[in-house]
C-alpha cells in the first residue's frame, strides 16, 4: 500500500481517503503504523467535550459545528460512543443531532465506540486525532461519552477542555473527585432555562474556588441553552480564546510524555487479547482451583 500517497490525498482533503486510513488505524491493520510514522507535525487544535451523559454535549457540539462553519472554517468531530461491554459496538452510534452535517463539505464526523476503553475514550482516539490533523481542519472537536471520572483522561488529548453539566447535576457535582474539576477550561452549565441555574452556577464557582485559589480566574463557566443555540457565541469566542493563548510548555511535555506512555504500553499489551483471556480462563475454572493471579504470574 502506497501510503505517501493516502497521505498526500488527506492533505488534499480526499475525507473518502480519510475515513478510510482511519478505519486502518482503527482495526491496526498490516502497515497503518508506517502511516503514522509519516505523518507531518500538526498545529491543529483540538476541543473536547465532556460530561454526564443526557448534558446535551452533542446538541452543543451540533451548535459549535454551525458556528465554526459560518466563519468558514473546516471541521472534524470525533463522537466517542459506549460500548457494549459483550459485542464492542457503539451503542448511540447514529449521532441524530449531528446528521445536518453528515454532507457538508466543510465538516467530518466519525463515530468511535470505546471499545471496553477504561477511560471513556477510544483505544486508538491518540492515532485518529493525529491522522485528522493532517486533513488540515481548522479545530477538531472530540466528544467523549461521560462515564464517571474516568473521563478526565480527555485533558490529556484536547488543548482546550469544555465540561458539560446541567443545574440537576448539583449532587453529582458535590460526590465529584477533584481531578475531574481540574480539568475543566471551561465549564458550560447547558440546559440552563430549567430552574435553579443560576444557583447552580453560584455553587459551581464556589466549588471552583478553592480548586482553583492560584488560577480561578482563569476558569470560566458559561450558562448554554444548545438546543436554541443560546450562549453558544460566548462560549465559542472563550474556547477560540483560550485556544490563542496556549503554547508550548512544561505541562505540553508532560502530555506528550503521557500519550508516549500510552502508545507504549499499547504497544506491549498488543498480544493480550481479552476473548483469549476468556477462554484459557474458562478453561482454568473446568479445571478446577482457578485462582486468578496464579494465572496472571503465568502469563
Amino acid at each position: 500500500m502506497d501510503w505517501q500517497l493516502l497521505l498526500q490525498q488527506i492533505q488534499n482533503g480526499d475525507v473518502k481517503t480519510l475515513a478510510r486510513c482511519i478505519s486502518l488505524v482503527e482495526n491496526e491493520l498490516a502497515g497503518y503504523e508506517t502511516l503514522l510514522q509519516q505523518l507531518p507535525s500538526s498545529q491543529t487544535k483540538i476541543i473536547g467535550l465532556t460530561g454526564p451523559p443526557g448534558a446535551g454535549k452533542s446538541t452543543l457540539a451540533d451548535a459549535l459545528i454551525g458556528l465554526l462553519v459560518d466563519e468558514g472554517k473546516r471541521v472534524a468531530v470525533l463522537c466517542v460512543d459506549p460500548s457494549s461491554p459483550f459485542n464492542l459496538g457503539a451503542v448511540l452510534g447514529d449521532r441524530i443531532r449531528m446528521s445536518d452535517w453528515y454532507t457538508h463539505p466543510n465538516v467530518f464526523i466519525r463515530s468511535l465506540a470505546t471499545r471496553g476503553s477504561m477511560g471513556g475514550l477510544h483505544p486508538k482516539i491518540i492515532e485518529i486525532t493525529d491522522v485528522l490533523k493532517a486533513g488540515h481542519f481548522d479545530c477538531i472537536i472530540v466528544e467523549t461519552v461521560g462515564v464517571g471520572q474516568s473521563e478526565i483522561e480527555i485533558a490529556g488529548l484536547a488543548d482546550v477542555t469544555v465540561v458539560v453539566l446541567v443545574p440537576e447535576a448539583g449532587d453529582e457535582i458535590q460526590t465529584m473527585k477533584a481531578g475531574l474539576m481540574e480539568i475543566a477550561d471551561v465549564f458550560a452549565v447547558n440546559k440552563a432555562d430549567r430552574p435553579d441555574a443560576d444557583l447552580f452556577v453560584k455553587n459551581l464557582r464556589q466549588m471552583l474556588a478553592p480548586t482553583f485559589s492560584k488560577h480561578y480566574d482563569e476558569v470560566s463557566v458559561i450558562k448554554t441553552i444548545a438546543s436554541q443555540k443560546d450562549g453558544v457565541k460566548e462560549l465559542l469566542r472563550i474556547v477560540m480564546n483560550r485556544l490563542q493563548k496556549s503554547h508550548i510548555n512544561d505541562r505540553t511535555f508532560w502530555l506528550l510524555a503521557e500519550k508516549a506512555f500510552y502508545l507504549i504500553e499499547q504497544k506491549r499489551m498488543k498480544d493480550i487479547n481479552k476473548a483469549n483471556l476468556k477462554k484459557e480462563i474458562e478453561a482454568g475454572f473446568q479445571k478446577g482451583n482457578f485462582n486468578l493471579y496464579k494465572f496472571i504470574a503465568d502469563k
